[in-house]
């Protein structure tokens, strides 16, 4: 169990499970509709299994370029050995089976929907191998937390949860543009795409510095939109405070730091972000 948590990188659903709860809880609150509890862990579930088979499936198709890579190749299971790349295929389609299975029990809509969530988050793995926009597609994956987790209350679209994709759309955009720098001579080698292998260090990180002025401009909007209050003003800037801080952890000349960057500070705004909401949702 612990290795295949280390495959599928399980602390990192810290990112998107926040805003799938954010998301859940606005639907709740702004259509006055009764908190259902075992809808909000069927949702938990479907991010855990769709996040779950993306990462494995990730692992399984990269698990040649993870070899070949002295940053991975001895701390990623395939390639260590620890995981067969069957036995991660079969990880995947275990979780892509329980994902939509599990959709089944929240709504239609849900259902019918599951297999494009899925080929969104399953798809990105691919992307790499032909476009720089690779980052875009995971953050379009991760996006689909809170307005899936709305569909599972309401059944039906509405603005105010695009606003929260959006601004996780380009947040994870650009904080994996920031990640994607440890890589840059490896992808350069191996002919695969990415910002940083288009662009450049420098020009990557003021790419992903405009992407997190979007999340924090969609972030306020959302707010401004819905009418929110202070609880929601004060996390909003918590979150884009951190989101700034980031960009002062990692410089072109100073990559050392990155990690910290990518997991700790995102995974705090995210929570912190999260509670602030719901306390201005119930306070």
């Amino acid at each position: 169990m612990k290795n295949y948590l280390s495959l599928i990188k399980f602390s990192h659903t810290i990112f998107a499970l926040p805003f799938a709860v954010i998301g859940f809880f606005l639907a709740i609150n702004t259509n006055a509709v009764t908190i259902n509890w075992v809808t909000l862990i069927y949702v938990v579930l479907c991010m855990v299994f769709a996040r779950s088979a993306a990462m494995a499936f990730n692992r399984y198709i990269d698990r040649k370029i993870d070899l070949a890579n002295p940053r991975t190749a001895e701390v990623r299971e395939i390639p260590n050995g620890t995981i067969t790349s069957k036995n991660a295929l079969i990880f995947v389609i275990i979780n892509c089976v329980l994902f939509i299975g599990t959709t089944y029990f929240i709504n239609s809509l849900c259902f019918y929907l599951s297999p494009v969530a899925l080929a969104v988050v399953l798809g990105y793995s691919l992307t790499k191998r032909f476009t720089a926009l690779c980052h875009l597609v995971l953050g379009l994956g991760l996006s689909l937390a809170p307005i899936g987790a709305y569909l599972a209350v309401t059944g039906q679209f509405d603005w105010l949860p695009l606003f929260f994709s959006f601004s996780v759309l380009f947040w994870v955009s650009g904080f994996d543009i920031i990640y994607a720098l440890q890589d840059e001579a490896f992808d350069k080698e191996q002919q695969l795409h990415s910002i940083p292998v288009l662009m450049g260090t420098k020009n990557a990180l003021m790419l992903s510095n405009f992407l997190h002025l979007l999340t924090a401009g969609f972030i306020l909007y959302a707010g401004y939109y819905a009418h929110l209050g202070m609880f929601y003003w004060i996390g909003s800037g918590l979150f884009i405070t951190l989101l700034s801080y980031q960009h002062f952890l990692v410089k072109p000349s100073d990559l050392s730091k990155v990690n910290l960057a990518f997991f700790t500070t995102n995974g705090i705004a995210s929570v912190l972000f999260a509670i602030f909401v719901l306390l201005d949702l119930y306070l």
